[in-house]
């Protein structure tokens, strides 16, 4: 019998311990859906267990077949360089993939809404709400473009208008994309985090919307989010089984 393989959550980390219980809560709703899947959580830095212990301890215990995902919302440096170069180091016995990080997906813009409708707004309210879609930031181009490409596509789902906005690296800064959409005439304004777990950025984007209307949570352990997990683990594990059957 062939054991699926197991699904090793990769997160960034954080001294901030939101950031962690955070993570810890989304990989319980992981395991929940999917009952018969080991799921592991490692940490790149400040959290423990590290990644890298995680890899040696599954190989110890006879582990195989590991899909290594990162808990990223765009493909930056961490899930470009960091962490293969981690990867790189696990245990020779271990069949590693590394999964697509989760964005962009229609399921992460559904996370969204929730945290907006948890937040106060209703359906009724999209045409003559703009919302702030912001992003913790990045260096990389393609990440910020990511981000760009989607407040575009989440515009036409009928919000009265939607702008990025970067937390760090890229601007505009949150509240110069909230004074924007003032401007605009849109009757209110809310912003989004597109981010995953409490910590220092998130606080910047909280800071930020100081002069919005309405600050949605962060994404969490939302169920869309704990959907598209098992989506990137799947479309990872299917070429890991065929390598341990041949």
């Amino acid at each position: 019998m062939i054991h699926p393989p197991v699904l090793l959550v990769i997160a960034h980390g954080s001294r901030d311990p939101r950031h962690a219980a955070t993570v810890h809560a989304l990989v319980r709703r992981v395991r929940a859906l999917r009952p018969g899947v080991r799921v592991e959580t490692g940490f790149l830095d400040f959290n423990v267990p590290s990644v890298q212990g995680v890899l040696e301890s599954l190989a110890v215990q006879g582990v195989r077949n590991v899909v290594a995902l990162p808990l990223l919302l765009t493909r930056a440096f961490h899930a470009k360089t960091d962490i293969p170069a981690v990867l790189a180091q696990a245990p020779a016995r271990l069949r590693i993939r590394q999964a697509e990080v989760l964005g962009p997906s229609p399921l992460l813009l559904s996370a969204l809404e929730r945290r907006l409708y948890e937040a106060g707004l209703t359906p009724a309210d999209k045409s003559s709400t703009g919302v702030v879609l912001a992003s913790a930031g990045s260096s990389d181009p393609e990440a910020s473009a990511v981000i760009a490409d989607i407040a575009r596509e989440w515009r036409h789902t009928g919000w009265c208008a939607v702008r990025p906005a970067f937390a760090s690296a890229s601007l505009p800064r949150t509240q110069d994309a909230v004074r924007e959409l003032r401007a605009l005439g849109c009757a209110r304004v809310a912003v989004a985090p597109y981010v995953l777990a409490p910590g220092f950025l998130p606080d910047r984007i909280a800071r930020g919307a100081a002069d919005a209307d309405v600050l949605a949570d962060v994404l969490g352990p939302a169920p869309e989010v704990a959907r598209v997990v098992l989506e990137r683990y799947e479309a990872a594990r299917v070429p890991a089984l065929r390598a341990a059957s041949a």
